[in-house]
């Protein structure tokens, strides 16, 4: 069994109501179990910044795929819940990015784990260290904790980790 840790993120439509049908997707998939989510932090965009604030969550999953399967997973729920990719770092129904995969170092034409800019976004550092305090870069060594981006973050608990299991444990 692998462990990876997922982003989440949305800013078109019902925000919530997206980062909940991927965390439900992901958990559907016969090869992935969520184990544990974050709390949901609103954050302002990055790069491209005329578009609204986002949503953001990380996901811990088990799951028996390997990573490049795990990442034709994540972009089949982007796809089904209408993510279309016209400006890089553009608004989105939803994004899903594998940030840790194991302890491994993948180098692939279409997956860099560690997701490659994470030790710059807080919006995915702080949920991330919410759930795994004392998480390392599995590259470095280093704690994720020591990152300036986690220090100075601007990112705003939108919704406890607690009452966001209860909203995703509820039928449809």
């Amino acid at each position: 069994m692998n462990t990876a840790y997922i982003s989440i993120g949305s800013n078109i439509g019902d925000r919530l109501h997206q980062l909940m049908e991927a965390v439900r997707a992901l958990h559907s998939h016969k090869g992935v179990t969520v184990v544990n989510l974050s709390s949901v932090y609103e954050t302002i965009p990055v790069g491209y910044t005329d578009q609204s604030d986002f949503l953001n969550l990380v996901v811990k999953v088990e799951t028996s795929l390997k990573a490049q399967d795990l990442l034709s997973v994540c972009q089949q729920i982007e796809n089904e819940q209408g993510r279309v990719r016209t400006v890089r770092w553009g608004p989105r129904t939803v994004d899903l990015d594998i940030l840790l995969y194991n302890n491994d170092n993948i180098e692939s034409e279409n997956l860099l784990v560690p997701h490659p800019r994470m030790r710059e976004r807080a919006f995915v550092l702080i949920p991330l260290l919410e759930m795994e305090p004392l998480i390392e870069h599995p590259v470095t060594g280093l704690p994720f904790a020591a990152e300036p981006a986690v220090l100075d973050s601007g990112v705003v608990r939108w919704m406890e980790a607690k009452r966001l299991m209860d909203f995703w444990s509820k039928p449809e």
